[in-house]
């Protein structure tokens, strides 16, 4: 009902607006082999976590699928660094910056969809709200997405990408130790779920899109459309792994007996976002240490040019 509508706009509008030279480019598709790969090795990873609590970490069947995601990323991560035209370009994730931004993406993006999804089954399952009274629920964080990116757009040119990724990590974790604290059986929105909803929105508007502009910024310009995907990529394939992980932590039936279950989501989405903050740190000083690289160099050119 909504997917497929906006993916044939997006098709329809593609084939008018986009350069017709693009296509002729490109010439050979990427690895479709390299994409069956990878598909199956999250799916076996995916249902693995899923089903192991039922059938036991240890029963053979929950060994095969954890066997068959190790082989198919093994399998893919090999094809890739040799085909001439892989699906992922695995050597950019050498390149500080980028591979730093790329794991805070895996990283925060897990501990996102898990918040995603907790709360919407929070709402409905335990405090029985319907969808829509759910989705009106939700809305202040997604609304204060934009609006913080907009607002701090300058800060990170004047501060970096690091600080704005940082102060991310450790509201949205301040979102989650919030939820885990104050969590109610009885529904308590105003105290409970919209204090969350805008410490986790803040979140998300500093560190989801920053994180991407970090990566991609570090990059050739020949080589930041390719590293956009493969950022994207990955922030899609942590949403498959956390809903994977909190089905395991709470169990495919919710009700008022896994209140416990969801604490402990929240305390992982938490420790996740708290990495991620990490990572922030981390491209600060990556980025600190470059500009000591280039300033003499900038310095010595100027030089130059005033001596001329």
């Amino acid at each position: 009902m909504i997917n497929v509508p906006t993916g044939i706009a997006t098709v329809a509008a593609g084939l008018r607006v986009l350069p017709a030279t693009a296509r002729k480019e490109e010439g050979r598709l990427p690895d479709l082999a390299g994409a069956v790969l990878i598909t199956l090795a999250i799916a076996a990873l995916s249902g693995a976590l899923v089903q192991a609590p039922d059938w036991g970490w240890l029963d053979s069947r929950s060994l095969l699928l954890f066997t068959l995601a190790l082989a198919g990323t093994a399998a893919f991560t090999r094809r890739s660094l040799r085909h001439s035209r892989p699906l992922f370009e695995l050597p950019l994730l050498r390149l500080p910056q980028f591979g730093a931004a790329s794991i805070g993406t895996f990283v925060f993006g897990i501990a996102f969809a898990i918040m995603l999804l907790s709360n919407v089954l929070w709402c409905q399952d335990i405090w029985h709200w319907s969808a829509l009274r759910t989705g009106v629920a939700m809305v202040p964080g997604p609304a204060l997405v934009p609006v913080v990116t907009l607002l701090t757009a300058r800060v990170a040119q004047r501060l970096g990408h690091g600080p704005l990724i940082t102060t991310g990590g450790l509201l949205f974790a301040a979102a989650m130790l919030w939820r885990t604290c104050f969590a109610s059986l009885e529904a308590g929105y105003w105290l409970d779920l919209l204090p969350s909803q805008v410490l986790g929105g803040m979140g998300v508007g500093l560190a989801l899109g920053t994180l991407v502009a970090a990566g991609v910024s570090s990059l050739p310009g020949h080589r930041a459309a390719t590293g956009s995907a493969l950022v994207n990529s990955v922030r899609q394939i942590s949403a498959t792994v956390a809903v994977a992980l909190h089905v395991a932590a709470v169990g495919a039936h919710v009700g008022p007996a896994q209140r416990q279950d969801f604490r402990i989501a929240w305390l992982v989405a938490a420790a996740l976002s708290a990495a991620t903050a990490v990572v922030g740190a981390r491209i600060t000083r990556a980025a600190t240490r470059t500009r000591k690289v280039l300033a003499p160099a900038a310095t010595q050119a100027t030089r130059l040019t005033d001596t001329h």
